[in-house]
Parts: C-alpha cells; sequence; structure tokens
C-alpha cells in the first residue's frame, strides 16, 4: 500500500482473526449525528435566528450564497460539536448533518462556508450590533426560564466572575495583566439562577481588556440583567454575588439604590479589618490547635470604607486552615452585604453557592471560549458570544436530561455522549433518515432528551 492512499484504505492485517481494511468512503456518514438534538434545543430559545437579525447585512443580495443566518447556525452548532476554529469549515464543508442543521439537502445541497467566508463574517460586525446581539442572548435566557418556571419563580440570583483569556499575538486591547501573569483579555461572564436549582446558566459574556478591573462594566450589566428579570418577572426578589474584585463604591451604590434586591460582594482585607478580625483569629487558632483541623469564627462588623458614604453591614469568617504536612494559615474573609440572617448562614448557605461558578467558567473554557486569535478586539467579542450561545444550547440539553445519567454531566461529556454520535444519512423524496447506532451506551439519555425536545415516536 503506498502512502499516498492511506487516507483513503487501511489495512490492518494479524491484529485480527481476519485482515480488516478500513475505508474512508462514507460519503453520507457524518461523526456527529446527535447534533440533531442542538437544533431541537435553538427551536426552544430561537438564538441562531434572533442573533442573525441583531446583524445588518449590506451586502449585495445577488452575490450572496450564505445568509447571516447560515452562518451564525454554521459557528454556533460547529462550537457546540467541538470545532472552535472557522478552519474546521474545510473538513466540515461536505458534512451531511452539518449541512441539515443549516436547513440544506444534506447529500445535494450546497457546502458550508468556507473559513475565509466565516473570517469576514465575523470582522464585518460592529459594536452596536454586537450590543444587541449581548442583549438578544440574555433576554431569551431569561424568557426562557420565566417561561419554564412561571408562577413557580420567587427568586432570582445572579453571579458575575471575570476569568482570564490568554492571548498569544497581536489582538487589540491585549494587555499585560499582572495578577495573571501574561498577556490577555479579561473577559466577565454572567450567570442566572433560579429559586434553589444548582444550575446557574450563562446569560451574559463581555469581553474586556486585559488591564481593566474587575469592576469595569459591572454596573451596566447589572443595570440590563435586573431590568429583564423585573420584566419577565415581576415581583421576584433578586440577589447579587460578587467576588471581591466588584467591591467598588459604585458597584455597591447602584445595589443599595435597587428595591427587593439582596446582595453580597466579598471584600479584600485591610489593615481596619485585619484589627477586627484578630479577636476572632485568636480564638480561631486556639480551636485549631486543640482539635487539629481547620476551624473557623463567624462575626460581623458595621464598617464605612474611605470612599463609602454609610455604613454596611460587613460578615466576618476568622478561619485558620490546616492541610497535612503544611503549617496553619490564617484566611479571614469579609463578605458586604445587607442580608439580616446570621453570619454563619448567610456565609455558608448562600455566598459559598457562588463557587460553583468556577465549573461553569471551566466548562466554558473546555468548549474553547478563550479561541479569540482575530486581530480586531469586536470580532473576538462576537466569538464569545457565538461561543456564549452554542453553550447555552447545552445547557438546554444537560436540562432536558434530568433524571438521566447525563443530568449533571459537564458539557464535554455531553458532546461525548449525546453529539458525537456516528451517523449514515439517507435522502429519499419524501424524508431524511438518519440512521444511528443502535447499541450505544446512552440511547435511553438521547430518546429522552429528544422527546422532551418535541421528537415524537413513530
Amino acid at each position: 500500500m503506498s502512502d499516498d492512499s492511506t487516507t483513503e484504505c487501511l489495512l490492518f492485517p494479524g491484529i485480527f482473526r481476519k485482515p480488516v481494511v478500513a475505508r474512508f468512503d462514507q460519503r453520507e456518514g457524518s461523526s456527529d449525528g446527535g447534533a440533531l438534538l442542538l437544533k431541537a434545543a435553538d427551536r426552544h430559545y430561537g438564538l441562531v435566528a434572533g442573533l442573525a437579525s441583531c446583524l445588518r447585512d449590506e451586502r449585495q443580495a445577488g452575490k450572496v450564497d450564505h445568509s447571516w443566518c447560515e452562518l451564525v447556525a454554521q459557528r454556533v452548532f460547529s462550537i457546540a460539536c467541538g470545532y472552535p476554529d472557522a478552519n474546521d469549515s474545510a473538513r466540515l464543508s461536505l458534512d451531511p448533518i452539518h449541512k441539515l442543521l443549516l436547513d440544506r439537502d444534506p447529500i445535494e445541497g450546497r457546502d458550508l462556508a468556507s473559513q475565509p467566508t466565516l473570517s469576514r463574517f465575523e470582522n464585518r460586525v460592529g459594536v452596536k450590533e454586537l450590543y444587541r446581539a449581548g442583549e438578544f442572548l440574555a433576554e431569551s435566557v431569561i424568557r426562557r426560564h420565566a417561561k419554564r418556571l412561571r408562577h413557580r419563580t420567587n427568586r432570582v440570583t445572579i453571579d458575575l466572575d471575570p476569568t482570564d483569556d490568554p492571548t498569544h499575538g497581536a489582538q487589540q486591547l491585549s494587555f499585560f495583566n499582572g495578577h495573571y501573569d501574561t498577556w490577555c483579555y479579561l473577559p466577565v461572564m454572567g450567570f442566572v439562577s433560579f429559586n434553589d436549582e444548582a444550575e446557574q446558566y450563562l446569560c451574559a459574556a463581555v469581553l474586556r481588556p486585559g488591564n481593566v478591573g474587575a469592576a469595569v462594566g459591572a454596573v451596566a450589566m447589572l443595570r440590563r440583567l435586573v431590568r429583564m428579570i423585573r420584566h419577565h418577572l415581576p415581583g421576584v426578589r433578586i440577589r447579587v454575588r460578587l467576588d471581591g474584585g466588584f467591591a467598588h463604591p459604585a458597584v455597591l451604590e447602584f445595589l443599595d439604590a435597587q428595591p427587593r434586591l439582596e446582595y453580597l460582594v466579598a471584600m479584600a482585607k485591610n489593615a481596619v479589618l485585619k484589627r477586627v478580625v484578630e479577636s476572632g483569629m485568636r480564638r480561631a487558632r486556639q480551636l485549631s490547635r486543640h482539635s487539629g483541623k481547620t476551624e473557623h469564627i463567624y462575626g460581623e462588623v458595621r464598617y464605612k470604607a474611605g470612599k463609602w458614604p454609610r455604613l454596611r453591614r460587613v460578615i466576618i469568617k476568622a478561619e485558620v486552615v490546616r492541610t497535612a504536612d503544611k503549617d496553619p494559615k490564617d484566611n479571614p474573609r469579609f463578605v458586604i452585604t445587607n442580608m439580616k440572617q446570621s453570619p454563619q448562614w448567610i456565609y455558608e448557605r448562600v455566598y459559598c453557592q457562588r463557587g460553583d461558578i468556577e465549573n461553569r467558567i471551566k466548562e466554558l473554557h473546555d468548549l474553547e471560549i478563550g479561541r479569540t486569535s482575530c486581530t480586531s478586539f469586536w470580532a473576538n467579542q462576537f466569538r464569545v458570544l457565538l461561543t456564549a450561545a452554542a453553550y447555552v444550547l447545552l445547557q438546554e440539553l444537560r436540562l432536558r436530561a434530568a433524571g438521566t445519567a447525563c443530568a449533571r454531566a459537564q458539557v464535554g461529556t455531553l458532546r461525548e455522549r449525546l453529539l458525537k454520535l456516528g451517523a449514515r444519512v439517507l435522502v429519499s423524496v419524501r424524508r431524511v433518515v438518519v440512521h444511528l447506532p443502535a447499541s450505544f451506551p446512552f440511547l435511553p439519555t438521547f430518546h429522552r432528551v429528544a422527546l422532551a425536545l418535541g421528537a415524537a415516536t413513530g
């Protein structure tokens, strides 16, 4: 066998009882057969069509091969399937499942858009269009869950968290960030959760320069989210949880001014708070010495920082952490809040729950939300929004998988179990038949999710 033929045919002699030949000649085949679920999930959100409607198309109609809606769909569905780069389009151009997702004939339909077409598309989107698209993403997520939980929602929790997006080129507004010790962007992600549900749903993803503080843009982001929540869920109580980077006077002033809004904002220690917490730390050290374990003491203080116009309640956690083969470590924590419950209940039952945001952000990085390799900052923001839309669809699949083995699966696991299925596509005059494997281990989960998204047995 010549070397140049190995892409079409592979021979495995002497391994199995009979020689095995692998031929790459299945032109009606795809490795993303389960991606049909993404199309069904998008029908409930209308994300693809909605995002495309935010974009202004100034191309000459007679010279257009791929509509804005098709290009958005191609990018969102391919990102969800594990193809984050526009370069991947060359390998997907003939894929029958990805054609079907764009409402094209899977066999005879036009090929998918090429990498140059997608790159031009990403770089044509302007600032106003991005703003509208970001608002639509947030509005659609909140509207979707307001409809799902109508009459059963008494509290909505907003979590904001920044993350680093390392850059490796000449991207606009990429700066060195001393905290992360790298050149990067510093995007901020917004999540909403409802009542006591464990899932935190992504509703905002805003790319920012790498040298900004965590609180930059937070007030505008919170104002939009609070307005949308109150529009779709009138009278609901809102709770905001933020880490220490958001403890900025402007953020706190905004939160204090909102009716029926509870907030918890972590605060960095300073000389005054160190003095206040010292008595609690002495007691925690004593308890830790006697028990040989991590110990903590809770307290509170009415505190006014130099730029604050008034006293605010600050919850104090005086903690000594003990780990194997290490010296005990002081770990005092401070949280600003307007809630009335006990310090221990507020910290352990409310504030600590925001730690799960780290898992959501890890999932976004697994989905390659940091693939911001365009030169233009705004093109990179558009990529972030497209990845956020793909993540929202995968969260919808996870929601529909409640009660199955995939109910709390990471989105990467969800993709491997439900989307990455070998498929053969056959087209007749009356219908398109997608042949999927009869023996893959997560068939019951796939079946349940498909029915929940509107499929019918036949």
